[in-house]
């Protein structure tokens, strides 16, 4: 489904983007991500399709805002059956819990469910109205960890199965690159759409780069260009990123690198000539340990985060103040016109 709003209270928004299978719109705090979804529910004042013009209750849409919105004093299979009409509305709603898993709690009211379930129940609610667009308004924030990829595994299975394109708005970028498409809103507009691997290793604007977890981002000179990349001189060092045709010698850049897209050299293992182009000595300078990972920060001319496997930490074993060398693979040096927001 193609989506083309524009608001202009209570802040301005142009979005365009398409909505197939379970879409992400990723976007950080007041960026107009419920604010979107308030105008496709009707719910707000907008222009544009699909809808346009039609009151809340014409709209063939599925809406899980934030908090869920049932019921308190209704049971499971009331809040879901609300959305229902006829004489089979109660084993419709039964139905619905069950595809939910909740057909054995149907008799339980919002306060004697886990968070998770309330939510599951709220979805039931949504889809019950057989919508043609589901709309999902940070439908984990509120989730542990666990509960919140299995949510997402769930949604997602529902969405597959009734074949229903769904748009999930989410600051956080772990739900984000869970989906099968993922649309980045920026400055009042959707600045980059496309598979979250390609979003999140090949962001559009430096904005976008910190949102997805870009950490290391630098300023930079382009020195000359060869058949395949380009020359950069930062900070005093030179490095070779694959890319840029469009940049001419002279031209300001920025560059990144993902935190675990950084290499710790390793002297048993020789690299390639082209790797070796872009290795730095460094001393390492904290090692923290987060959950299953390793957040290193190393300096030399640069100062850069590293993200380590544990595996890896436990065969290097590395340690403040260690000198060691980092190499940073071309093809993960990303290039960002200066152009471009910063935020």
């Amino acid at each position: 489904m193609e989506i083309d709003y524009r608001l202009r209270h209570p802040l301005k928004l142009e979005a365009h983007l398409r909505v197939e299978g379970l879409t992400a719109l990723l976007g950080s705090s007041g960026s107009g991500k419920t604010s979107l979804l308030r105008a496709l529910a009707g719910l707000l004042p907008a222009e544009g399709r699909p809808y346009a013009g039609l009151p809340p209750e014409r709209r063939r849409v599925g809406y899980l805002p934030q908090g869920y919105a049932l019921v308190p004093h209704m049971t499971a299979l009331e809040n879901v059956a609300l959305a229902l009409k006829g004489p089979r509305r109660r084993a419709h709603a039964l139905a619905w819990l069950e595809r939910v898993g909740l057909a054995e709690f149907h008799h339980h009211r919002p306060w004697e469910l886990s968070g998770g379930q309330q939510q599951r129940v709220a979805l039931a609610r949504a889809l019950a109205r057989k919508p043609d667009l589901l709309l999902l308004d940070e439908p984990t924030s509120a989730l542990d960890a666990a509960t919140r990829d299995r949510t997402i595994d769930d949604i997602a299975r529902l969405v597959r199965e009734e074949g229903l394109p769904t748009l999930l708005v989410t600051h956080d970028p772990l739900v984000a690159a869970r989906c099968d498409s993922l649309a980045v809103l920026e400055d009042g507009e959707v600045r980059q759409q496309g598979d979250p691997e390609t979003v999140f290793s090949r962001p559009a604007t430096l904005g976008i780069a910190q949102l997805v977890g870009f950490r290391n981002v630098f300023r930079a000179t382009v020195l000359e260009r060869e058949e395949d990349g380009v020359w950069l001189e930062s900070e005093g060092v030179r490095l070779f990123a694959l890319g840029g045709a469009s940049l001419r010698p002279g031209q300001a850049v920025h560059w990144g690198i993902r935190p675990e897209e950084v290499m710790i050299v390793r002297a048993d293992r020789p690299l390639p000539d082209r790797l070796a182009r872009n290795r730095l000595p460094v001393v390492v300078r904290e090692v923290a340990k987060k959950g299953l990972v390793y957040a290193v920060r190393v300096e030399g001319t640069l100062t850069l985060e590293v993200l380590l496997p544990r595996h890896v930490q436990d065969r290097l074993r590395l340690f403040t103040g260690k000198a060691i060398e980092v190499a940073l693979k071309p093809a993960y040096v990303h290039l960002f016109s200066s152009g471009l927001p910063s935020s």
